[in-house]
């Protein structure tokens, strides 16, 4: 396992079930409603992550254009506002994964905590560094900062997940 902490933020890197998992969790200064809402609603996702068009209901199938360059369909497995998302990236392919995002209130703050699984596990490290700048950029937007030119970021970030001597 490979982990990383900065500030509020810790980011992990592990191998589960013969598959890569990378987990990303940090506190912002925002309710669990508004931070609902900058992780469902396409106008607010645009700001942060990337562009989500489709039906975003549970059993809703939509495609997203990530500013990691990724870009294909999902499907909502579960949305249960304000504190639970599920859905699957690529399903149905060899590339499929999970991407799940728990929120829970923090006094006057929300815990994200995002985990998506079913990664090779020679790309885990990559989505770890990937995942890191996302949840970076989602507190950028959050306190009205600049989000980051997400490709410089991720190669900074590359060598924290990665194992020594890998």
């Amino acid at each position: 396992m490979t982990t990383v902490q900065r500030g509020t933020l810790m980011g992990a890197v592990y191998a589960e079930a013969g598959a890569g998992t990378v987990r990303m969790e940090d506190v912002f200064d925002t309710d669990v409603d508004d931070l609902w809402a900058a992780v469902t609603q396409p106008e607010r996702l645009a700001r942060w992550v990337g562009t989500v068009e489709g039906d975003l209901r549970p059993g809703g199938r939509f495609t997203a254009a990530f500013t990691s360059r990724w870009e294909g369909p999902g499907r909502v497995e579960v949305c249960e506002a304000p504190h639970h998302l599920l859905v699957t990236l690529e399903q149905g392919s060899s590339d499929e994964t999970r991407v799940e995002a728990w929120l829970t209130a923090d006094g006057e703050r929300t815990r994200l905590v995002v985990e998506e699984r079913g990664l090779p596990l020679d790309r885990a490290p990559d989505h770890g560094a990937g995942w890191q700048v996302h949840v970076e950029d989602l507190g950028a937007y959050l306190e009205g900062r600049a989000t980051s030119t997400w490709h410089d970021r991720w190669v900074e970030l590359q060598s924290d997940y990665r194992p020594a001597g890998a």
